[in-house]
């Protein structure tokens, strides 16, 4: 069992590892160990291995089913409408057969909770490692032939583009996070915290926006919770770590006010820092990526409508934009945002099926009072916005992993009914 978990985890690490592939097999590291886990699993099943159907299976299912069927229906309304592009049309529908695939046979297994978590502490384990070899990469002191760490001047690893890279580097900090807190073994608590250092390091290497406003927005959701834990559960007695909060916090709003003509004297200052954090200091890089997007998003949702709000299945579906670089392919864009993109694809039943699931782990983490799993769900959602991010692996293990942890708020009221009755 512990291999298997092992295996899940280094599936779901490597798939941002573009650029490496197995020898001999047109597929990367990541699909492969991923294919091999659905084939062990199956196998598990088929000779007869026990299995339970968890919520979070009902809950998984259902949304894969509804999906199909949207991307069904969009497919049929694209061959009519449009011309499909069959090579990003065939990515699409294998990339959504194999996260189904993972995703429901991980919440199929006995003991669902101990087995993510298990694979979660692999992850960690597994993406510090590789962490390290591509940092080696970064700044000479590992070579390896074929790959290019560094896409202009933004660090993308082994990745195909910093972003994929940024990705998993945002879903590792709350994950990392979630198992310090959760854990009762020191030395443990000390590995997950450390794991922090070079997963916000290379983070930051990949001049990420996103990444970076992801992280700051998670923090801040991060302290908030943790403040609302400390004041809801903290006990009832007074203390003076409490008073001394309280009281910053009711004087933060005075304070803001008297502090505001010193702010707006150093707005040029504080507008500097800020621009200095971003990939081009907010330069034309900044400048153009905007605009990309804002032509990019406008367009999927002129598509999308002319579609009737049925999508026009998977695939890519934009033209190239005219605000695009010179370096980009002739072929469809996609509207890198994951619900623009989704509502092209699958229509608005898919989008709706997506804010479902998405509303769903959100809900359980809350349930469960994990406050690091809410910075999760946060993380993704945020990263959603100007990518594209539902074919990632990464993604499905998160919110599969949110799903899972409150399942065991959602059976302690129904084991106690049944002993009373």
């Amino acid at each position: 069992m512990m291999i298997r978990d092992a295996l899940l985890a280094a599936g779901v690490v490597l798939s941002f590892a573009s650029q490496i592939s197995v020898p001999g097999l047109p597929l990367g590291y990541g699909e492969f160990f991923l294919a091999i886990w659905i084939m062990l699993s199956l196998g598990r099943i088929l000779a007869g291995g026990r299995f339970e159907v968890t919520p979070a299976f009902l809950q998984l299912a259902s949304f894969w089913l509804l999906l199909s069927l949207a991307l069904a229906i969009g497919t049929v309304v694209g061959y009519f409408t449009t011309v499909l592009y069959l090579t990003g049309l065939s990515h699409d529908a294998m990339a959504y057969g194999l996260l189904a695939s993972f995703t429901c046979l991980a919440v199929l297994e006995p003991d669902t909770e101990h087995h993510l978590r298990r694979s979660a502490w692999w992850m960690i384990a597994i993406a510090v490692g590789t962490l390290a070899i591509q940092i080696g990469l970064a700044f000479g002191g590992v070579h390896q032939p074929g790959v290019d760490p560094w896409y202009w001047d933004r660090f993308r690893g082994w990745s195909e583009n910093p972003n994929q890279l940024a990705l998993y580097c945002a879903v590792f900090g709350p994950l990392a996070l979630h198992l310090a807190a959760t854990t009762r073994n020191r030395w443990a608590q000390v590995l997950a915290l450390s794991s922090l250092i070079p997963i916000i390091f290379v983070g930051r290497l990949t001049k990420s926006d996103t990444y970076l406003y992801t992280t700051i927005l998670s923090g801040l959701v991060f302290l908030g919770l943790r403040l609302r834990a400390w004041f809801a559960f903290g006990g009832n007695g007074p203390s003076l770590p409490r008073e001394i909060a309280l009281l910053l916090i009711l004087g933060a709003v005075p304070l803001a006010i008297t502090a505001a003509p010193y702010a707006v004297s150093e707005e040029s200052s504080v507008a500097k820092f800020a621009k200095s954090l971003t990939k081009d200091g907010g330069g034309d890089a900044t400048a153009e990526t905007f605009e990309l997007r804002m032509f990019l998003w406008s367009d999927a949702i002129e598509k999308g409508l002319q579609s009737g709000s049925l999508g026009l299945g998977p695939g890519p579906h934009l033209e190239r934009p005219p605000v695009a670089d010179r370096q980009f392919l002739e072929r469809p864009f996609e509207a890198h945002n994951t619900v623009l993109d989704l509502y092209l694809q699958g229509g608005l039943v898919a989008v709706l099926a997506l804010i479902w699931i998405v509303g769903s782990a959100a809900l359980s983490t809350w349930r469960s009072r994990s406050d690091a799993l809410s910075v999760l769900v946060v993380s993704v959602v945020i990263f959603s916005m100007p990518h594209l991010i539902i074919r990632h692996p990464i993604v499905w293990f998160a919110l599969t992993f949110c799903l899972v942890a409150g399942m065991r708020q959602e059976l302690q009221p129904r084991l106690q009914h049944a002993r009373i009755a």
